[in-house]
């Protein structure tokens, strides 16, 4: 494991660093309509882990349990599928469109992905009478594809890596004129990833009725950097400034801690990493902007420790993947001097995030 403290907290990056413009609403716009049409409207459990806390050297651990979000298997059940929603509840408010089901009935949405993405992609369209069309990876394993192509989306493979398909899903939806549905945002394209960061605000709200005492800490797992912005967000605006905020990437992916380090947005090249949907090499312009302002340290972690720690939870009843466990296998790791440096210690409150199930779930 590596860590550094973020030089830019409370202030962000420079205003060289030339970021995408835009804003995440504090409060999901759709929220409610959303959720009432969606295949499951009820909060996932927070969970209560003392023995795991135990286990760490923490006094309590409490963990957002996102494999169950509608019936989906990931807390990206919230992104794709709400910043559709968002659209066809635009399409209803200025008279457009007459009913939500057929809301943007002729069109198709079209988004790169490494499995969870495209699957909130390919539930949301057909709810408001659109097709899905998803583009992935050579590396993404063929039980998402088949997940995929079960909830109706086209799946078209397209490159060695997530950048390639990224891509060529933009390239394809400007040549056949589909709506792309990013989970990154970039100069000249933020509107639609911002919409999908403002679905995951939903989860802190959840949190928000479901903790019973504030945690000192929440370790945020990071690919291009959606999930941590959105929830260290809600998290600064819940408990305040006080709550320690650790982004956690892998070692072969560490896109936001080369940024911050840059005071900018850069490439991180790396190798291929088994957290599959974390392995992003270029951050969300966004999700960094946000996460240099809110986040207190940016932490990496090796194959072998996710690989471990995923072990660890399946043993315990917890099964999910290398990527939806980083951010306890970052607090599984933390020992010693890292701990000192993250000011963990036996009365930390710890708040991580499971935030997809396992692969063939």
């Amino acid at each position: 494991m590596q860590s550094i403290t973020n030089p830019w907290r409370d202030k962000g990056l420079p205003a060289e660093a030339e970021l995408a413009d835009g804003t995440v609403s504090q409060y999901p716009e759709m929220a409610e309509t959303f959720l009432v049409r969606s295949l499951d409207k009820r909060p996932t459990p927070l969970l209560d882990l003392p023995e795991l806390a135990t286990a760490c050297g923490i006094g309590a651990l409490h963990v957002k349990d996102e494999r169950g979000r509608m019936g989906l298997g990931s807390f990206k059940a919230l992104g794709a599928a709400y910043a559709i929603a968002k659209r066809a509840g635009q399409k209803l408010k200025d008279g457009s469109a007459s009913s939500y089901e057929t809301a943007l009935e002729g069109t198709t949405f079209v988004c790169a992905s490494a499995g969870n993405h495209g699957l909130s992609l390919a539930a949301g369209a057909p709810a408001v009478g659109a097709k899905a069309v998803v583009f992935v990876a050579e590396t993404v394993p063929e039980a998402f594809v088949v997940r995929l192509q079960l909830r109706g989306a086209k799946v078209i493979r397209a490159g060695a890596t997530y950048e390639d398909s990224m891509r060529e899903a933009e390239k394809q939806a400007l040549e056949n004129g589909w709506i792309q549905i990013p989970d990154s945002t970039w100069p000249g394209m933020t509107e639609a990833g911002r919409d999908v960061m403002e679905g995951y605000l939903i989860m802190g709200l959840e949190i928000a009725d479901q903790i019973t005492a504030p945690p000192t800490h929440v370790f945020l797992q990071a690919g291009v950097g959606g999930l941590a912005a959105a929830c260290a967000v809600s998290a600064r605006l819940t408990w305040g400034s006080n709550v320690q905020i650790v982004v956690v990437e892998p070692d072969d992916a560490p896109a936001l801690k080369a940024s911050v380090e840059a005071g900018r947005p850069v490439v991180a090249p790396g190798s291929v990493s088994i957290m599959g949907r974390l392995d992003c090499k270029e951050p969300s312009h966004l999700a960094l902007k946000y996460l240099a302002r809110e986040a207190d340290a940016f932490v990496t972690i090796s194959d072998d420790e996710a690989a471990a720690t995923t072990e660890w939870l399946t043993r315990n009843g917890l099964a999910s993947t290398p990527s939806g466990a980083a951010g306890l296998s970052a607090l599984h790791y933390a020992k010693g001097p890292l701990a000192a440096a993250l000011n963990l210690n036996a009365q930390s409150r710890v708040l991580c995030y499971l935030s997809e199930g396992p692969e063939d779930g």
